[in-house]
């Protein structure tokens, strides 16, 4: 099991940028699917991007366009970059990773990750 560590989460104005990455105690180079979800107070955990291992992308409408999932292999470790920041993106962001094999349809679904982070908090005030 992969320990993942979520990290650059803070507070932003509305129209600012953060970037969050992950990290793990294992290798996470070759994890066939990893991706970002966020948890707003009161709402379910939604997908928000994901990528696999061969780098195919996918991301949820509300972010496509302002978000931007990477990896960066040598130092083994996953990125969102969040431009254009709004107040709605207010909330825990956690990285997740999945052994198995996943269609691209499921791979913003919660089902389908094996192992999570214990989240960053981000704040986006209008």
């Amino acid at each position: 099991q992969v320990q993942l560590v979520e990290s650059g989460g803070g507070s932003v104005q509305a129209g600012g940028s953060l970037r969050l990455s992950c990290s793990g105690s294992g290798s996470l180079v070759r994890r066939i699917w990893m991706a970002w979800f966020r948890q707003a107070p009161g709402k379910e955990r939604e997908g928000v991007a994901s990528i696999n291992i061969a780098g195919y992308t996918r991301y949820s409408d509300s972010v496509s366009g302002r978000f931007t999932i990477s990896q960066d292999n040598d130092k083994d470790t996953l990125y969102l970059q969040m431009n254009s920041l709004k107040p709605e993106d207010t909330a825990m962001y956690y990285c997740a990773t999945t052994r198995g094999i996943l269609a691209v349809a499921k791979s913003l679904d919660v089902d389908g990750y094996d192992d999570w982070g214990q989240g960053t908090q981000v704040t986006v005030s209008s």
